[in-house]
């Protein structure tokens, strides 16, 4: 379908050199929704329907969140994306005295089966596709989402979402890890085959670069480690047995989109080209999905400023624009409040009204692939992605990502260029509004939403009335259970799923994989 312009002029799906409406197939970039997949995944686009617009979300109780998710909904949201509380990222119940403090504070807590319940509580999991951001304790969630929806009567089948699953990353720049790389890694190929058996249309990983970049990595960096970890994952999945054309159209990725527009979307072509050379030269893949880089975008909350925060709507914006003009599967829009506190109400509502105004009133939707045949553009993503292979190269020179993370490569890059953001916002090089010019002398007040402390009592009241009402014998025997196949190499997804069924609560079944497993422990944390 041809767009019209505010002119009224012809806007059309697809330009390429000579002929608007077509492309030479000898060119490298190839065509929107082919091999290399520079211009994108998909032939269409968004010139058939916008991205999924998810925004991220979760705080304090399970009510609670529930309570936001059926606002979102009711806004527009077309996906669910679920923040959870560092307890739970790191598999500890809200009642375990290393909990004390954090139960509620960034995200929801979970404990068991009962508050995956009351988090979707009303909301049909048939209709929603929902990411869940969560690493280490990724398949628990999984299975508890599943649980929740064997209650609505829906099917496996019908599930659709994301499990973030993504734990190298963990060892790299974020830390919410629990268990050493190897038998991490034989848990997300565990999670790979289950899923292929058990829930066919879910994505059983979402490979991150975000937490990378919040953390100082640069764009090259970013895609460049991320990717070598994605490369980590198949190699996995292979050694496990299973077919590299089984399981890899269901990976998926996780980018940042910062404010600096065209390197962003350099980096999103860039990123794609290579994934789609590795599958297809590494590995061999030969369905087309398997070669495609789907990814969702989040807005940088690293770039967000506590000093006029409503500065941050401007910020969000273009951080958004940047993404769909890179060509995102799906986009979080932050909140302007973020470097302040939870979003509020409002403030998660305008974030959401932005991804809307990006997809209904601009015309960026109208044809595939803006930016392409641009200058400047091709070039920056030439140049990015040979820094990226270079940085590539030097993973592989040590081994892999396992073994690079093990030496303190990715890290120690990551780190090297954040203090150099550091130094050039210090001295006024990089410039950053609000913060180190155009400043006020006084700031405007504003009232933050805060998590009610009271929250992790009414954890704890809820884990010792399940404690009491289920049945123990139960769950020690499908702890024990759990524990035999993890010192095996059975799928332990199954009898997991069996102990949360049971009512076994997060932590202790993190704490059963614990004792068969260990615990990881940085090597400078000695």
């Amino acid at each position: 379908m041809t767009h019209k312009s505010e002119s009224g002029l012809p806007i059309e799906p697809v330009y390429g050199p000579g002929d608007p409406a077509g492309w030479d197939p000898a060119e490298k970039l190839g065509a929107p929704g082919a091999y290399p997949f520079t211009r994108g995944v998909y032939p269409t686009m968004y010139t058939g329907r916008p991205w999924t617009m998810r925004q991220y979300a979760g705080f304090g109780t399970a009510a609670e969140s529930n309570a936001r998710y059926r606002q979102l909904i009711e806004h527009g949201t077309t996906g669910l994306s679920v923040a959870f509380d560092l307890p739970t990222q790191m598999g500890h119940d809200s009642d375990a005295p290393i909990a004390s403090g954090e139960v509620g504070k960034v995200g929801v807590a979970v404990d068991s089966l009962d508050d995956m319940r009351v988090l979707f509580g009303g909301i049909p999991l048939d209709k929603v596709s929902t990411s869940m951001t969560i690493n280490a304790p990724a398949a628990l969630l999984l299975l508890l989402y599943q649980l929740v929806a064997e209650e609505q009567g829906i099917a496996a089948d019908r599930l659709t979402g994301t499990i973030q699953n993504d734990v190298l990353k963990e060892y790299i720049a974020r830390g919410t890890y629990i268990f050493p790389p190897q038998p991490s890694l034989r848990l997300v190929a565990d999670t790979f085959r289950y899923c292929r058996a058990e829930l066919p249309k879910w994505n059983t990983i979402s490979i991150s670069g975000y937490h990378m970049a919040e953390a100082g990595a640069s764009p090259a960096q970013e895609i460049a480690f991320t990717l070598a970890d994605g490369i980590e994952y198949v190699r996995t999945a292979v050694a496990a047995g299973m077919d590299v054309d089984d399981f890899a159209p269901r990976l998926s990725f996780f980018f940042v989109a910062r404010t600096t527009i065209l390197e962003e979307v350099a980096k999103f072509r860039a990123a794609r080209r290579i994934w789609a050379r590795v599958m297809r030269e590494e590995f061999g893949a030969r369905n087309p999905k398997s070669l495609m880089l789907r990814f969702h975008t989040q807005t940088a909350g690293v770039q967000l400023t506590a000093q006029q925060p409503e500065v941050n709507l401007v910020r969000v914006a273009v951080q958004g624009l940047g993404a769909v003009l890179g060509g995102t599967q799906s986009l979080h829009t932050n909140s302007f409040d973020e470097a302040i506190a939870l979003p509020t109400d409002k403030s998660a509502r305008l974030a959401l009204r932005t991804q809307q105004v990006l997809a209904y009133e601009t015309d960026v939707t109208a044809t595939v692939d803006p930016f392409a045949g641009s200058y400047v553009v091709e070039s920056m993503t030439d140049d990015v992605e040979g820094a990226a292979l270079d940085l590539m190269r030097r993973v592989e020179d040590l081994g892999g990502a396992v073994h690079a993370i093990e030496q303190g490569f990715q890290k120690a890059e990551i780190e090297r260029n954040a203090y150099r953001i550091a130094q050039e916002t210090d001295s006024g090089e990089r410039v950053v509004v609000g913060v180190n010019r155009f400043r006020l002398d006084e700031e405007e007040p504003y009232e933050p939403l805060r998590v009610d402390p009271a929250i992790e009592a009414q954890q704890a009241a809820r884990l010792a009335r399940l404690r009491a009402e289920r049945d123990g014998g139960a769950v020690r025997s499908a702890l024990a259970a759990l524990q035999e196949a993890a010192k095996g190499e059975t799928n332990v997804l199954y009898p997991m799923k069996e102990a949360l069924r049971a009512k076994a609560t997060v932590g202790e079944v993190c704490d059963a994989l614990r004792e068969v497993w260990g615990a990881y422990v940085p090597a400078d944390a000695f």
